[in-house]
């Protein structure tokens, strides 16, 4: 499923990659190892793990930053963002989850489209919705329609966690929620400093992950931003 390298694609050298990971020792070491025969720059964001996410994960050949207590998806983005950007001399940094539901076989989806412009892409499972459990696909819906007004650009998959974005961008999204919302939080910052937001089809995966998103919290978190946002 590896694309081919377009006239406006990004060298795998210039790509690093952060994957945030919160006790997935059964499917990082497999997503690392993918994900390495992609790009040469491949970042794991322990969150805190008790089981074997570390072990597996450097085993892989994977840099690995530990954090030594539970901080939440998005912490563990910025660290990973943090990271990249200290270290200097990449173009992009591509996001993807450890459990995988993202193939790291469609990085070379996002590299290709990197040279047309857009500071942030974002993978879309919206052309593939068949396999979407029904519940999940009309939430998506929703929510993407909610968000793209308040981010004044369309966004067909807000949901999606697989993205790429430009390294010029990097400074902006330091701060910010530390949890699941903070991955609608990108897409307002990024919005309301006036940059664009392109897709990517990307395949609609689903298998035996679990997912750590508590549904009533990280509702309630969500709706605040939401208001904080409109309020602004």
């Amino acid at each position: 499923m590896e694309e081919s390298a377009g006239a406006g694609a990004v060298h795998r050298q210039n790509v690093a990659a952060v994957i945030p990971a919160y006790q997935e020792e059964k499917h990082v070491g497999d997503v690392v190892k993918r994900t390495l025969a992609q790009i040469d720059h491949v970042l794991v964001v322990d969150d805190g793990s008790t089981d074997e996410t570390v072990a597996r994960a450097r085993a892989a050949g994977a840099e690995v930053i530990v954090h030594e207590r539970n901080r939440g998806k998005g912490e563990s983005i910025k660290t990973g963002l943090r990271h990249w950007l200290e270290r200097g001399g990449f173009k992009h940094v591509i996001i993807l989850d450890a459990d995988g539901q993202h193939l790291p076989e469609e990085i070379g989806r996002f590299t290709t489209a990197a040279g047309h412009g857009a500071q942030l892409l974002v993978g879309t499972r919206m052309n593939d919705l068949e396999r979407m459990p029904f519940v999940r696909k009309v939430v998506n819906r929703h929510m993407s329609k909610t968000i793209s007004r308040l981010c004044g650009q369309e966004i067909p998959d807000t949901q999606c966690g697989f993205r790429m974005l430009h390294a010029d961008v990097l400074p902006l999204l330091l701060h910010g929620t530390g949890h699941f919302e903070y991955e609608t939080e990108m897409l307002i910052m990024i919005s309301r400093q006036g940059h664009r937001i392109a897709s990517v089809p990307i395949s609609t995966v689903y298998s035996d992950e679990v997912s750590s998103i508590h549904p009533i919290r990280d509702t309630l978190r969500f709706l605040k931003l939401m208001r904080r946002y409109k309020v602004r």
